[in-house]
């Protein structure tokens, strides 16, 4: 009776013990994957796409990326937690999942994983003409005969728009405070210095008087015919570069520059500015050339001299001058990229 009693107390005793060995020994449930194809609409792989699992807890978010071919596997998830996936790819627009709850030990393929293209919303905006003709001065500004010489009143763009009086006194302040223009007429005066010419003393005194009368004589003209009369006039006091068409029309349209320009209503017309700028500027040099210079002559050999300079010039622009221009050679070679 003893040793059944025993025995019935040791099976008491060891049987919770086998119980408890058998709730720790017990398996954990069998992690589940996820498995897609990801591709456009069009039923086109979309590779390195992003996809972002996402659960209840920290531990329950990973990444992986689709590989060549779109496909992408997410392992290791746990079953009975609700998951979401998030597929991404640049250009396109996020596709997301339903709530997906795993059963243990199960593959889940998922279908139809169609990235659209992200809808780009693009506001247009109209620049005004103003802002237009500001940037192109901008431009014209920059524009320098071997980098050095300024080259600021010449227009290479093909579609240019009129200038506002604000940017004609800008083009003109800016012409005429210029170092390299400043420099030149101090070349003038030394020219003119060697030929005893206008009838100014000789020595120190003379050269600094023949600097000034050639620094007024351009700056004079500068402000008369390209910002004054260009104002008043509606007249744009600017070099159109035409650049195509035969020897002959580019010629002629370089020669008749000082006398025909372009209006700011876009026509072209007579040049009154340029040549009332010319004449008005010989017409103060009579106010500061030495008395045996003055006169009626004075005004119309600026004029002349001017003019012919203009002429000059505008040919060396039509046909020379834009190569020697660094900044408009290289526009011409973009031009020439963006329409071959």
């Amino acid at each position: 009776m003893r040793i059944h009693q025993a025995l019935w107390l040791c099976t008491l005793c060891v049987s919770p013990i086998i119980a408890l060995g058998q709730q720790i020994s017990a398996p954990e449930p069998q992690t589940g994957s996820i498995i897609g194809t990801v591709t456009d609409v069009q039923n086109d792989p979309i590779p390195a796409a992003t996809i972002t699992v996402d659960g209840p807890t920290p531990s329950d978010h990973s990444t992986v990326t689709a590989n060549d071919n779109g496909f992408f596997m997410c392992k290791d998830l746990h079953p009975a937690v609700s998951y979401h996936i998030a597929v991404t790819a640049n250009g396109f627009a996020t596709w997301t999942s339903p709530s997906i709850v795993l059963k243990p030990g199960q593959e889940l393929d998922l279908t139809d994983i169609k990235l659209k293209l992200s809808v780009v919303q693009t506001t247009v905006t109209a620049a005004l003409p103003e802002q237009i003709a500001l940037e192109q001065v901008q431009v014209e500004e920059k524009q320098r005969v071997l980098g050095v010489i300024p080259n600021f009143y010449v227009v290479y763009d093909k579609n240019p728009v009129p200038l506002t009086t604000k940017l004609k006194y800008r083009l003109a302040f800016k012409a005429s405070t210029d170092v390299v223009s400043i420099a030149g007429s101090a070349f003038l005066a030394g020219i003119n210095q060697a030929a005893d010419r206008p009838d100014y003393v000789q020595g120190a005194k003379g050269y600094g008087q023949r600097f000034g009368a050639a620094y007024a004589d351009g700056v004079s003209d500068i402000l008369i015919g390209g910002a004054i009369l260009p104002s008043l006039l509606h007249q744009d006091p600017r070099y159109f570069y035409q650049g195509t068409g035969t020897t002959k029309s580019r010629m002629l349209h370089a020669i008749s520059a000082p006398f025909i320009c372009k209006g700011d209503n876009g026509r072209w017309q007579f040049n009154y500015s340029s040549i009332g700028g010319d004449l008005a500027s010989g017409a103060l040099s009579n106010l500061y050339y030495p008395e045996s210079n003055r006169g009626p002559g004075l005004v119309f050999q600026t004029a002349l001299t001017t003019t012919g300079g203009r002429i000059v010039n505008a040919i060396a622009q039509e046909f020379i001058i834009r190569k020697l221009t660094p900044s408009a050679k290289k526009a011409a070679k973009e031009d020439a990229a963006l329409h071959p």
